[in-house]
């Protein structure tokens, strides 16, 4: 392998892992959902598109490096690719307002999908490759966006917002 082919190989491997957040016990994936609402502070308050941009970004850019990850490491879905968990919790931020509160929830909303994985969470997991190891969190994020969305709106019609 060459260097820079060397060089390539071990920054798509930082991507999966989040640098080091992957390698980290106990529960990467927890510890992945935590650290990845960090910069997506910034990104939301950037405005304008940038974490809708950044998260369809991170989705693509995740299939390739869990990808090579499966093939350095020989493990399907391997705990330390944490790049996942990052695109999942993202989609769930993007439909709740910059507010600590409902970013708790998003939170948790994503990683009761993510841990618990039902049906159709599941069956996204089974996909092959960097494809399956994106898809369950992408649906996971999807799932809980939408009780967030469902949430916002009890809320609002709770304080009569609605109607």
């Amino acid at each position: 392998m060459t260097r820079m082919r060397q060089m390539e190989h071990h920054a798509w491997i930082a991507i999966a892992t989040m640098g080091r957040i992957g390698r980290t016990r106990p529960a990467p994936g927890t510890l992945g959902s935590a650290a990845a609402c960090l910069p997506a502070v910034g990104l939301a308050m950037a405005g304008g598109w940038v974490l809708e941009i950044a998260t369809l970004l991170a989705c693509i850019l995740g299939v390739k490096a869990a990808n090579v990850y499966e093939a350095h490491s020989g493990e399907k879905d391997a705990s330390e690719i944490v790049i996942d968990e990052l695109a999942g919790q993202w989609i769930a931020l993007l439909v709740v307002p910059l507010d600590w509160r409902w970013w708790v929830a998003a939170f948790v909303m994503f990683r009761v999908f993510d841990v618990a994985k039902p049906g159709p969470v599941k069956m996204a997991e089974a996909l092959p490759g960097g494809i399956g190891v994106m898809a369950d969190d992408i649906v996971a994020g999807v799932l809980a966006a939408a009780c967030l969305i469902a949430m916002q709106w009890t809320v609002a019609f709770a304080m009569g917002g609605a109607g």
